[in-house]
């Protein structure tokens, strides 16, 4: 019996022991498995450190510092989701900043809005040295080997160039390399996926001669068009016309949330024919439809997209402090990572996503580039829409006064200065005064 208990303890023993082996081998392959995926992650992204199509930083600045760089330290910004620090922590190497004026400007003062909005972006990238304003392909790549973050400048929104293909020459010469064609209102030459502004409305005519003449200059300037924020008809015009690739800066999939700023798989198929690339935006409204998601759903939108149209047409354009909510775990720039984490899981492989990080945007303003040198013997474009058209009571027509209605002294040239009638009165009063008493 002694040695039936002793066995029986034995094998007990034995079996506990064993039990925790298991437990342990367990516990450090789960710790090994972690551990492996997130030194995956970190070793992919920083061989393809990320290039986001949208963020409204500059806008945050303006409504919370009213553009005053002096006042605040970009390497640690309080209420809003991105800075510095943070944009190093999620592996950005480069970042489109929106340019981004309200459509209430778009019959006043648009155009100087979007020029203070270029100049603070200008001097954020210039007077922090982690930062470099680049406008090319090749200052992109240099500045990734100098350890950079690069500066793209986009305009959010057509109304910004007041109808001017001039005023989208200069904007381009001031380092612009991106416009989307429309925001939350229709231009006199594009519409707008959004019915918020009953302006410029029109049947059946997507995209005018003018807006042809827009997307024309920039395919010769070098400028990358974006489509988010156009109707479906206006993207699938300018799809079929561009000579260039073109961007969904920040969109994601109509299949998955069928919201109207959403991509549909039909129009996805027209972007692939096209060469070009959609972004996808994190904001929850456009990722569940809802206000609150998760990483998961925002997975879902990748995986769709590339079940339509594969891992070489998609991008990351957050549209970070651009909207108010995103899916928790993304809540700000440097949660890019946790991401990416997700699509590996979900068996995306390094390849597809070095593509979505990197390549794929690099390829499209590669491609536009091309595109702009071909065209390098092309003019300046002279198109113009007349100001009936434009709408705009702030424009002024160039004509001089009709002096046939004013008087020689209403002149706008007179320098004489017009005395009030009240003085006149005061002074003759005066001399009767003076007069009577001398007699």
């Amino acid at each position: 019996m002694s040695s039936r208990k002793t066995a029986r303890r034995n094998s007990s023993s034995l079996w506990m022991n064993s039990l925790r082996h298991l437990v342990l081998l367990s516990s450090f392959c789960h710790l090994v498995s972690g551990y492996s995926v997130r030194d995956r992650v970190h070793d992919l992204m920083s061989k393809y450190p990320l290039v986001d199509g949208h963020n409204d930083l500059a806008l945050q600045l303006r409504i919370l510092h009213n553009n005053h760089l002096s006042e605040v330290n970009l390497y640690n910004l309080s209420k809003v989701a991105t800075d510095i620090n943070r944009l190093q922590a999620g592996h950005v190497q480069a970042q489109m900043f929106a340019v981004y004026v309200l459509c209430g400007a778009q019959e006043k003062d648009a155009v100087r809005l979007t020029l203070e909005q270029i100049d603070v972006v200008r001097r954020m990238c210039t007077e922090y040295q982690d930062f470099q304003l680049v406008t090319s392909v090749q200052e992109l790549k240099e500045s990734d080997m100098r350890h950079k973050i690069a500066c793209l400048i986009s305009i959010e929104g057509g109304h910004s160039i007041d109808s001017s293909l001039p005023a989208l020459r200069m904007f381009y010469q001031l380092g612009v390399r991106s416009m989307s064609l429309t925001h939350t209102c229709n231009t006199p030459w594009a519409e707008s996926s959004s019915k918020l502004y009953h302006v410029f409305q029109r049947r059946n005519n997507s995209l005018t001669d003018f807006g042809e003449a827009v997307v024309d200059e920039m395919n010769r300037l070098g400028m990358i068009v974006d489509l988010s924020h156009t109707s479906w008809d206006t993207a699938l015009a300018v799809l079929k016309y561009s000579k260039a690739p073109v961007i969904f800066s920040h969109s994601s999939s109509h299949s998955i949330c069928n919201h109207s700023r959403n991509v549909p798989d039909w129009l996805l198929q027209e972007l692939k024919k096209n060469r070009g690339l959609i972004m996808v935006n994190l904001h929850s409204k456009f990722i569940s439809c809802r206000d609150k998601a998760n990483i998961s759903h925002v997975a879902d939108h990748f995986d769709h997209i590339r079940k339509v149209i594969g891992a070489e047409s998609i991008g990351i354009g957050s549209d970070f402090e651009g909207a108010v909510s995103f899916p928790q775990g993304l809540e700000d720039v440097s949660k890019y990572p946790a991401l990416i984490q997700e699509l590996l899981q979900r068996n995306w492989t390094e390849d597809d996503l070095a593509d979505v990080l990197r390549r794929n945007f690099l390829r499209v303003f590669e491609e536009v580039e091309r595109v702009r040198d071909e065209l390098s013997l092309s003019l300046p474009s002279e198109a113009h829409l007349p100001v009936e058209q434009v709408q705009n009571p702030c424009r002024l027509v160039l004509r001089p006064p009709d002096q046939s209605r004013q008087s020689s002294d209403q002149s706008p040239f007179s320098r004489a200065p017009q005395r009030p009638k009240g003085l006149l009165i005061l002074a003759l009063v005066l001399l009767l005064s003076s007069l009577i008493m001398m007699e």
